[in-house]
């Protein structure tokens, strides 16, 4: 499903739930209502009005009155409605867990953004890609969608960019991009703006480059056009939209959408490595806590690099790109 928020994310292997969720309901109070709404609109759209309200059945009046005001206007009577009725434990208690499993990772951006920034700062880019984009980036203004903490950003930077705009509707990950970039000394190039792909808060032509890395899906076609020609509005004419580790799944579409795929080879198995063994176990512990491939590796490699292969992820090696014509 495509996130309508967009933050950068790694594709993890998450169908089964391979995470072990820390959240409690009353967490979901780190969001607005606008976001609430959209994620209630996407995220949790097969969730009913009626489930909601047994979900939040005997929730703390501050939540429900969040959920209340992220519903449409039409819903908001029937959740009251229902809310006013019996509901058995069990039944709350599924749809709670159903919600929060859902919003696991929009939790994980918004409430422990530091815990998402431990997991994906060892996912490391293949160097060949920002070597392949040197001369499309070199003393250009551009954008990164769904930046998250930062991944491609700094890249980009050190690849010659002029300026980068990061957008990313999490202000906890934009909090930690904002602290990296002025370890490393190139905060002034940064502008960290709150924004969602399919309302990016920038006007027609303003950058020459777009990108986006790990964070745009096109499991939805009509919301993916809306995000790809939002991209492509702010996107100069002739300037490229570069889009970093897509997933497979979404290589068709992209292709049909005038996209070109690049590969780059891999000088042996690539890894993701964390900053020692004790994160290496902490974000297995969290993220991969029923990945029995992910657990039994460290046992056996007591190391702070698992391959991407063991974790269930395609390595960060390849990209695609297209040419905005105006």
């Amino acid at each position: 499903m495509m996130n309508p928020l967009y933050s950068e994310k790694s594709f993890h292997v998450v169908s089964d739930h391979v995470f072990s969720n820390p959240f409690q309901l009353e967490d979901l109070l780190v969001f607005d209502p606008q976001t609430l709404s959209d994620l209630l609109a996407d995220d949790l759209r097969d969730l009913s009005v009626n489930d909601l309200a047994i979900a939040f059945h005997d929730a703390p009046e501050a939540l429900v009155r969040l959920v209340r005001q992220a519903l449409p206007e039409e819903h908001r009577a029937r959740f009251a409605e229902r809310q006013r009725l019996r509901a058995l434990a069990p039944e709350v208690a599924a749809r709670r867990r159903r919600i929060l499993d859902g919003l696991f990772w929009e939790l994980t951006y918004w409430k422990t953004p530091e815990w998402y920034e431990e997991l994906t700062e060892g996912e490391r880019l293949h160097p060949g890609i920002f070597r392949r984009l040197r001369a499309d980036l070199h003393d250009r203004v551009v954008l990164d969608a769904g930046a998250g903490s930062g991944r491609a950003t700094l890249d980009t930077l050190r690849a010659g960019a002029r300026h980068i705009y990061a957008i990313d509707p999490s202000p906890g990950l934009l909090r930690i991009l904002e602290q990296k970039a002025e370890a490393q000394h190139l905060k002034g190039r940064v502008t960290p703006l709150r924004g969602r792909f399919d309302a990016l808060p920038l006007p027609n032509d303003s950058v020459d480059v777009t990108l986006s890395c790990s964070a745009f899906t096109a499991d939805d076609g009509d919301e993916a056009r809306r995000g790809l020609n939002e991209m492509r509005r702010v996107t100069r004419s002739g300037g490229k939209i570069v889009l970093i580790w897509p997933r497979p799944t979404d290589l068709a579409w992209l292709k049909r959408q005038g996209f070109t795929h690049e590969a780059l080879p891999m000088q042996g198995e690539m890894q993701v490595h964390f900053r020692s063994l004790g994160s290496a176990r902490r974000v297995v512990q969290r993220f991969y806590a029923h990945n029995e491939a992910a657990q039994q590796y460290l046992r056996q490699h007591p190391e702070p690099a698992i391959p991407f292969s063991v974790l269930g992820m395609q390595p960060p090696c390849d990209y695609v790109w297209t040419v905005v014509q105006k």
